[in-house]
């Protein structure tokens, strides 16, 4: 019998495993694939991600980034520099790693090559009202826990078992581009934000040594639309004679405001309760921070000896959810409906505009938050009321 099951080795996951682990309780960390596994993902680590971590963890960076490059779908670029390190760059499966290891110094077991496919919290599995069965493929008895976290990504067996309900879903495609020194010279400490061509998307590169990591992102039903803008993006960058190393394809769902994020003793966090920034789909901080208090409350509900008390635990749980990350989720879903409507008005204030670009290498590096800019500022709140009518 274990206090807490996590589901999901990724951010989220492993940030569950260790705060529940660093509270002194036995946990058990579950991951379908071996790691390090790749994942689809640009591996932007900003601010709120970096003071999310735990104590002494040291980032896998690839680079450091000084610099922003904006486009408007290829054009009226604009590059804009900042004295103090904006944010840094990893790859996931190092980050992942990394973040897994910090869990098992902490205590927690992890178990690699184990896919989940329920979880049941009634029935014969089930040897009383305290516990929660984790059915395993190809194993006949169930793992038992007192409290489990799905932290199963954003396809989640776990989350459609809470009832998670998500209200924007959409297609990242990713293509990790080798290239000679001379072109990853000038691509050091810079990346690219090319704001598309199809409503809401954008595009990037994100330098990593002698590998850049290219992608573009749209809503889901574009998808050869998606794939067209990929490729003339790489072609426009002067990158399509060189071979991916991997090319890759993702979706990514943003909760409704209304999804449950709990049921029972089951808690879900990151990708799985679909808790991810509306506009920039930016879903590591969320992952991480989400990770953590689902880690901790998942204490407290397996400590809960009946059914009120894991409901109200779980209810203080989704509550310290909804009042940090949703608050920021309701201001990215303003901004996203405002950039996808008006691209390029967006584009003309971040490069020709200084404190927009003030407020956002605040943002990124970790010293402000969307909903704290609309807050103090008379001005931006203006704007933005105007802007999303």
């Amino acid at each position: 019998m274990w206090d807490v099951v996590v589901v999901g080795a990724g951010p989220a996951g492993a940030s569950a495993a260790y705060a529940a682990a660093v509270a002194g309780r036995r946990v058990l960390l579950l991951e379908k694939a071996e790691l390090p596994r790749y994942k689809t993902c640009g591996g932007g680590i900003i601010g709120p991600s970096r003071d999310a971590l735990p104590p002494g963890f040291d980032l896998p960076l690839r680079d450091r980034v000084h610099a922003v490059t904006f486009s408007l779908n290829g054009r009226l670029s604009r590059t804009r520099r900042s004295r103090q390190m904006l944010f840094g760059l990893v790859n996931r499966s190092e980050l992942d790693q990394s973040l897994v290891e910090h869990a098992v110094k902490a205590g927690a077991r992890v178990r690699t090559g184990v896919t989940v496919t329920r979880v049941e919290q009634h029935g014969a599995s089930v040897p009383d009202r305290r516990t929660v069965a984790v059915v395993v493929s190809g194993e006949e008895r169930p793992v038992l826990a007192r409290a489990v976290v799905g932290a199963d990504g954003s396809a989640s067996r776990i989350g459609a078992h809470v009832g998670v309900k998500m209200d924007q879903v959409d297609l990242g495609l990713e293509a990790e581009i080798p290239v000679p020194s001379s072109v990853a010279e000038d691509w050091a400490g810079r990346v690219l934000v090319d704001w598309g061509p199809l409503p809401g998307s954008y595009g990037w590169v994100f330098p990593k040594g002698d590998t850049l990591t290219v992608g573009v992102i749209s809503a889901r039903g574009e998808g050869a639309a998606t794939k067209r803008y990929l490729e003339d993006f790489v072609g426009r960058l002067g990158l399509a004679g060189f071979e991916p190393s991997v090319s890759s394809g993702h979706l990514t769902r943003c909760r409704a405001e209304d999804s449950p994020l709990s049921r029972g003793r089951v808690l879900v966090c990151g990708d799985a309760a679909g808790l991810l920034e509306p506009w920039t789909r930016e879903g590591i901080s969320f992952a991480l921070r989400s990770g953590r208090l689902a880690g901790e409350w998942a204490v407290r509900v397996a400590e809960a000896h009946d059914a009120v008390d894991a409901r109200r635990q779980a209810l203080n749980y989704a509550f310290a959810v909804k009042a940090g990350l949703g608050v920021e989720m309701g201001v990215g879903r303003r901004m996203f409906n405002v950039f996808s409507r008006r691209p390029g008005m967006l584009h003309a204030a971040l490069t020709g505009f200084r404190p927009a670009w003030n407020v956002f290498a605040e943002f990124t590096r970790g010293a402000t938050s969307l909903p704290e800019v609309i807050r103090t500022s008379p001005i931006a709140r203006r704007a933005l009321d105007a802007l999303d009518r």
